[in-house]
């Protein structure tokens, strides 16, 4: 335990932190503010409720910045050694817990824990005690310590050990491998996964299935009951409305709304053609290909469609420093251009994709989808399901895999898919082009009511007053 105690009364854990750094040629550090529930959450509870948030160095600006010692209030940034933090962010955080979580593994070939795996652990585990001992050093006595996410799931209990006063959350933001598929991992590596979180005195995810399936995997593998006491809880994330709406009618989307009119064009008849949206990352679970593959079939069985609608897809690169992730963007790039070799026309361009990363321009894209394309393998929860239907502007049919989260709140009002079916997402495709405007618009209304239930600074205030009240509700 440690001997001291810090000033602050609201502390947050994250690998990425509210601000990050460039460095120039010239050696100028440039900070740039990031977004998300969690700054709303702190934003929301104000700046005199003595708060800070915890978060790791993330590249050469980051770093320099800890060093020079630049900083921002509330805001304490680790300078972990970046080998350490290669080994438990890349290849156990994102290479090991994401794909466990995320039911990514090709099995025949994946995973191997063998002695390399094992020397990336002990990098995950200094990377994660590096964090519960500055939320040691900084948290007053009593204080509400949230940590987040699959980056961290070891210091809840590290945390435990050495501030016993502590009130201490953890929230997943990804969903839940069930137990069969959890048990992949080694069973002691499996028991510190667990173990590590129920260190906390509140676990929550964001969605009722993702909370069952953490419970039935402690019940597998640690045994009957949750031996810590830890209660288990739920805040399904919703769309920020107020921002989006406001955002998405700035100039700059409006200038990118018009570019992207242009690029779809008008069927031959002179009519507007129908636009199926998507905007991802170009993440491993998030499925472009299947889409891209049930649009291509959508083409095949229904030629009605064709110069008549387009895929508007928006793949930005993600953890490219990853080989299966370039080689997975380099496979988006190649059907996007096998789809348009064969259909396209000189006048239509069937698959608009583009990999480089705009805000604006997915925010104008949200405002014209005739229909939103959201059918990951499997999802914490999809904000984009959820924003779609508040950005746009004429109605939107919302075309959902039941294995995101958002499909609990949204299903209803969606037409649903399963992933891995090509042929169902493409008859799913066509009734979601075909659907009246009436019943498209009465749908789009009640998705965004439901999308917005929960709004990012009152989820991270529902998860604080949880934490902090008695009965721990």
């Amino acid at each position: 335990m440690v001997s001291t105690r810090g000033t602050h009364n609201i502390l947050v854990a994250s690998n990425r932190g509210p601000v990050s750094y460039t460095l120039d040629e010239t050696g100028t550090l440039t900070a740039k503010r990031g977004g998300g529930g969690l700054v709303s959450g702190l934003s929301a509870i104000g700046p005199d409720a003595g708060a800070l948030w915890v978060c790791s160095a993330l590249g050469d600006g980051d770093r320099e910045a800890v060093r020079r010692g630049v900083g921002e209030d509330g805001v304490r940034m680790l300078d972990i050694d970046a080998d350490t933090h290669a080994a438990a962010y890349n290849d156990i955080a994102n290479s090991v817990l994401w794909f466990v979580n995320h039911l990514l593994y090709q099995t025949p070939l994946e995973p191997v824990f063998d002695k390399e795996f094992r020397r990336q652990w002990a990098a995950y585990e200094t990377y994660n005690h590096a964090f519960a001992e500055a939320l040691a050093e900084e948290a007053a006595e009593g204080a509400a310590v949230l940590v987040q996410d699959y980056h961290l799931v070891l210091v809840p209990r590290m945390l435990r050990e050495l501030r016993p006063d502590l009130r201490i959350g953890h929230f997943s933001h990804t969903p839940w491998a069930p137990p069969d598929y959890f048990r992949l991992l080694p069973d002691d590596i499996a028991a510190k996964v667990l173990g590590g979180i129920l260190g906390a005195d509140r676990a929550a995810f964001l969605t009722q299935r993702w909370a069952d399936a953490f419970t039935d995997c402690c019940h597998a593998v640690l045994g009957p009951g949750i031996p810590s006491g830890t209660r288990i809880g739920v805040h399904g994330l919703g769309a920020d409305a107020d921002f989006l709406r406001e955002r998405s009618h700035r100039p700059d989307v409006d200038e990118r709304l018009a570019v992207l009119r242009e690029q779809i064009g008008t069927a031959p008849d002179g009519s507007a053609r129908k636009a199926i949206v998507r905007v991802d990352r170009t993440e491993l679970s998030k499925n472009i290909v299947r889409g891209l593959l049930a649009f291509r079939e959508l083409l095949e069985e229904r030629p009605e469609w064709r110069e008549r609608a387009v895929h508007v897809a928006f793949a930005y690169p993600s953890r490219q420093d990853l080989a299966v992730y370039r080689d997975y963007t380099a496979e988006v790039q190649r059907v996007a251009d096998e789809i348009n070799s064969q259909y396209g026309t000189p006048g239509w361009t069937p698959v608009l994709l583009n990999l480089k990363d705009d805000f604006a321009r997915s925010l104008a894209s949200y405002r014209l989808a005739d229909v939103a394309l959201v059918n990951p393998i499997r999802d914490g929860m999809n904000l984009v399901a959820k924003e779609v239907p508040v950005v746009s502007d004429d109605g939107c049919v919302l075309v959902l895999s039941r294995e995101a989260g958002a499909y609990e709140e949204l299903g209803e009002d969606a037409i649903v898919v399963n992933p891995y079916d090509v042929s169902g997402t493409a008859r799913a495709l066509h009734e979601a082009l075909t659907m009246p405007v009436g019943e498209r618009a009465e749908r789009t209304k009640r998705l965004a009511v439901a999308a917005t239930a929960l709004p990012p600074a009152q989820w991270f205030l529902d998860q604080l007053e949880a934490l902090r009240s008695a009965d721990q509700a």
